[in-house]
């Protein structure tokens, strides 16, 4: 039987290279073959030659014929492996063991020793008895440069040297342990105070301990048992092991309740159980000496799933559960019993089932979901491959269903819309579709259960008309005249015959040109212009079929001559009071056969038999309950914008008017915002562009934003019920307007107090704006800027004879007084006619002026309208800018120009109206480089939103960047 020395010397043989097996040989023959421990079934060998700063060991494993070398060589066997078994053998034939040489090399053996209660570390040779401390690396004494014993040297104690850099012996400390242990961890000979040991890098914890304590329980920490002596620097023995001390897993306030000894009572014991001790595990060894703890049972968790439905909405919250029926749930991480014995948590299937609950059904157990329409149909579709528990029914009701399609039905002007979808049974309402659409929810219930897709094309079309026509239809299902249109148009579109009112409506929605010619009270035949009998004609048409409308021809085209001629029966006139009496003249020249009350004055008194009655906004909002109490057949509003804030409280009494007939009138309809026109429909036709709230989210903020489709809507919505005519489009014979800048240069001291103006007013309206202050308030701060550039006079505790805007106006104003034209001068401040009065007096320029004080308007006009009569007549916008016939003039000079451009169109249109013979001069006196040249690009801009919505060229209110970009 071969021996198991010659069975592994005939494998290193056979696979062994020549090369390797040569260099064996010669290890063999040189004795270079030491032995370390040698055993009928194993032998470990070291070779003294080095290779790469190691002496190589190898281990011959000989009952199974295989071998280990540390020398990492690229050939296996190497030539270490074949040194070994050729000297192995040759022993083993010459009837010997394996002996060391004469002169044979120490070891390296690592120490470690008590020193004032920490331990000192040392590296040295033994040789023997002697042992000689190891300074210098392990290369320097091998190779021969520094003085040294001879030793043999492991790659553990290459890689030991490596990691403990130039630190070679000393004090063991906290910040050392690790590195030192580290690296004698795999070291043949490492000892302690001269006995051998094992260095690990495991760390040592204390261990928790439960134990009772009267009816209760104690929970405390104590040191590990496994620990025979504790060093400093972090350092214990256990058993026959050095071993780091670990730091403590726990909080401050776990260590301190702990190391104090933690109580808790009975009713805790399954909080222990389930909560404090599993957390405690997690981290240190636990030690429970009680037998009093609850009973546990194997249970496995599962997830359940519960529904509910809040209106149109699913609600949905899935729980970890153990047990069925539910011992215990789980309820943010920790577990709650509820019944029996406490279930043995099983942390690592609670994450998988919640892992596929997320991934499933998009569920985190505990949280409660709830869900629209739209998700919750897509739930129940997912909830169809969930395996688990399902309490409650909420799901059940959100199934999809076959699209809804409207059907209208009609019965005369009752009308109502129903959608239907392709199941039977399967319909829905047209207020829940409304609902939905406005939601933005793409989706609607059916009474008979499920959800259908609304269409949503077709709603994008029609969606705000049905909105429309269900807000105004009343409880019997009729619809106002005013939405008749409206339902024709719906009826066209499902090829349904229209209304039978729609008839005698139908020419609001053609060319109103088609509308029969009104008759006419006598004598306005010779009066009216063709475009103002259209006019005439649209105005009867509406006050026959019960609507209301809005008169909004451009200024001087004759609206109060057209209203005139279409009232009847007993009407009030509401206006300016700067207006009131001019009415009257008109009236009693164009319809002689009204009797007229002029409600006006401390003195007023209302004529109830009267025809026509006329009064302004201040007494309609002061005698509100005396003239709201009479039924008017009709009532017109002239200079309409005056109710634009629907909350003033002059639209709220112009709203409580009760009338069969109701105009509105303006040159500007919108004057600051669309909010303008849906006061002035609110009146007109209550309901026509539903309520403020709606209409700014359905039309304000879309226009706003560039919607040109919105402004299309909004317009075709009021098209029937708005006219407005331009005077180059029915007054060609009208002179041509021009508007002109004239420039006017500030001097050195204007332009220095102007920049001093400036840069306070722009730090106030920036901080103004920041705080959150409105623009009404940034705007009291840019007013001193718009008055420095007119007049330092005008700014508080600043005096000056002149300016240069006045020195620019007065030469300009002798020109025209020179050449026979007669001027008017507007301006927002009285204090700036008071100014320009002297300056005109010494220019010799006769004037006369119109202000808010003025009691003789009529004459003032008169006096200027005489051919004889003042050059120049000087104006406050506020007291004359609308509804005065100053067509005596043909030069118009705006003196201070502000950013809505209405307010100085309705100025200018005093002279360029009907009447007009002679072209019309509009100068804007504008101080170069100041905030005036900012205002008028604003002016530009502000007209586009309005143009979008009605043609009428007004702009939107002054915003937060408008006021920034005026002061750049």
């Amino acid at each position: 039987m071969t021996s198991p020395v010659e069975s592994i010397f005939k494998k290193v043989r056979e696979a062994c290279d020549p090369a390797a097996w040569s260099r064996g040989v010669e290890y063999a023959r040189a004795g270079e073959v030491m032995p370390e421990e040698v055993g009928a079934d194993e032998a470990v060998v070291r070779i003294t030659a080095r290779r790469a700063g190691i002496n190589p060991k190898v281990i011959l494993f000989l009952d199974d014929s295989e071998w280990e070398c540390d020398c990492r060589g690229p050939k296996d066997p190497c030539e270490h492996v074949a040194g070994a078994v050729i000297a192995l053998r040759q022993a083993a034939r010459d009837g010997r063991d394996l002996t060391l040489p004469a002169n044979s090399p120490g070891k390296i053996i690592y120490r470690f020793r008590r020193s004032q209660g920490g331990l000192w570390f040392e590296r040295g040779v033994q040789d023997g008895d002697r042992f000689e401390l190891l300074d210098a690396t392990l290369d320097a004494v091998q190779s021969g440069r520094i003085e040294g014993p001879a030793f043999l040297s492991t790659r553990a104690d290459l890689e030991a040297e490596v990691a403990l850099g130039t630190r070679r012996r000393g004090r063991i400390d906290r910040g050392s342990v690790r590195r030192v242990f580290k690296a004698l961890a795999r070291c043949d000979d490492v000892r302690f105070e001269g006995q051998a040991v094992a260095v690990s890098l495991e760390e040592v914890l204390p261990q928790v301990v439960l134990e009772d304590r009267g009816e209760g329980f104690v929970l405390s920490i104590r040191e590990s048992p496994a620990i025979r002596e504790r060093f400093d620097g972090g350092v214990v023995l256990c058993d026959d092991t050095l071993r780091p001390e670990g730091k403590l897993p726990l909080t401050a306030r776990e260590a301190e309740e702990l190391g104090r000894g933690k109580l808790f009572n009975q009713s805790q014991a399954a909080e222990l159980v389930t909560e404090v001790l599993p957390a405690l595990r997690r981290r240190l060894n636990v030690l429970v000496l009680t037998d009093r703890l609850p009973d546990t049972v194997v249970e496995k968790p599962r997830v359940v799933v519960e529904t509910g439905r809040e209106g149109d909405h699913l609600t949905v919250v899935s729980r970890l559960v153990y047990g069925d029926p539910p011992r215990a749930t789980v309820e943010a991480g920790r577990l709650v019993p509820l019944a029996g014995k406490l279930p043995r948590r099983d942390e690592p299937e609670e994450k998988r089932l919640s892992d596929r609950l997320g991934k499933v059904l998009g569920l985190v157990p505990g949280v409660r979901e709830v869900l629209d329409p739209v998700q919750a149909i897509g739930f129940n579709s997912r909830l169809e491959r969930w395996k688990g528990e399902v309490l409650g029914d909420g799901h059940q009701a959100f199934f999809p269903a076959p699209p809804v399609r409207p059907r209208l039905l009609l019965e005369g002007d009752r009308f109502d819309l129903a959608f239907e979808s392709g199941r039977p049974g399967g319909s829905a309402s047209a207020d829940s579709v409304a609902r939905a659409w406005r939601s933005g929810v793409p989706v609607v219930e059916l009474n008979g259960g499920g959800w259908a897709e609304l269409p949503a094309d077709w709603m994008t079309r029609f969606g705000d008309t049905i909105v429309d026509l269900l807000a105004a239809r009343d409880s019997a299902g009729v619809v106002p005249p005013w939405a008749v249109p409206d339902l024709a148009r719906l009826c066209r579109e499902l090829d349904e015959p229209p209304p039978p009112s729609f008839d005698r409506l139908a020419v609001l929605l053609e060319n109103f040109k088609s509308i029969p010619d009104a008759p006419l009270a006598e004598g306005l035949e010779e009066v009216l212009r063709p475009y103002q009998q259209v006019g005439v004609n649209w105005l009867c048409f509406l006050r026959d079929a019960g609507l209301g409308g809005m008169l909004a021809d451009d200024m001087g085209l004759g609206k109060t001559v057209q209203a005139l001629s279409s009232v009847t029966g007993r009407t009030l006139v509401v206006g300016p009071t700067s207006v009131v009496h001019n009415w009257a003249d008109e009236a009693r020249k164009f319809r002689p056969d009204l009797s007229i009350c002029v409600y006006h004055g401390a003195a007023r008194d209302l004529d109830r038999s009267a025809d026509l009655t006329l009064t302004s906004y201040a007494l309609l909002r002061l005698d509100k309950e005396r003239l709201q109490a009479i039924h008017w057949d009709t009532v017109v509003l002239d200079e309409a914008q005056a109710i634009k804030n629907p909350a003033s409280q002059v639209a709220q009494a112009a709203f409580g008017l009760t009338a069969g007939f109701r105009i509105t009138m303006s040159g500007t309809p919108v004057e600051n915002r669309l909010e303008d026109l849906w006061s002035q429909f609110h009146f007109l036709n209550r309901g026509l562009l539903g309520g403020l709230q709606d209409f700014s989210e359905r039309v304000i903020r879309p226009i706003a934003e560039g919607d040109s489709e919105a402004a299309g809507r909004l317009r075709d919505r009021i098209r029937p019920f708005f006219l407005r005519r331009l005077k180059r489009d029915v007054a060609p014979e009208l002179p041509p307007r021009t508007d002109l800048v004239l420039h006017s240069e500030l001097d050195e001291g204007e332009r220095e107090l102007y920049d001093a103006v400036r840069a306070s007013t722009l730090t106030e309206v920036v901080a103004k704006l920041d705080q959150g202050g409105s623009v009404i308030a940034a705007l009291e701060a840019l007013l001193r800027l718009r008055q420095a550039a007119c007049h330092p006079s005008l700014l508080p505790g600043q005096s000056a004879e002149t300016s240069s805007k006045v020195r620019v106006l007065v030469q300009a104003l002798d020109t025209v007084a020179a050449d026979g034209h007669k001027a008017l001068v507007f301006s927002q401040w009285t204090t700036m006619l008071d100014l320009l009065e002297p300056h005109l007096s010494r220019a010799g320029v006769r004037f006369i002026r119109l202000d808010g004080s003025t009691r003789d308007r009529a004459g003032v006009v008169a006096s200027f309208q005489n051919p004889d009569g003042p050059t120049v007549l000087l104006i406050s916008l506020k007291a004359g800018g609308t509804g005065l016939n100053l067509t005596a003039a043909d030069h118009v000079f705006l003196m201070d120009p502000w950013w809505n451009p209405a307010v100085e169109d309705q100025a200018a249109d005093r002279a360029h109206r009907i009447g007009q013979e002679r072209p019309v001069l509009v100068y804007h006196v504008v101080a170069e480089n100041t905030v005036e040249e900012r205002i008028l690009e604003l002016q530009n801009k502000k007209r586009d939103l309005a143009d979008a919505a009605t043609g009428s060229g007004a702009g939107r209110g002054l915003t937060r960047d408008d006021l920034l970009a005026l002061l750049r």
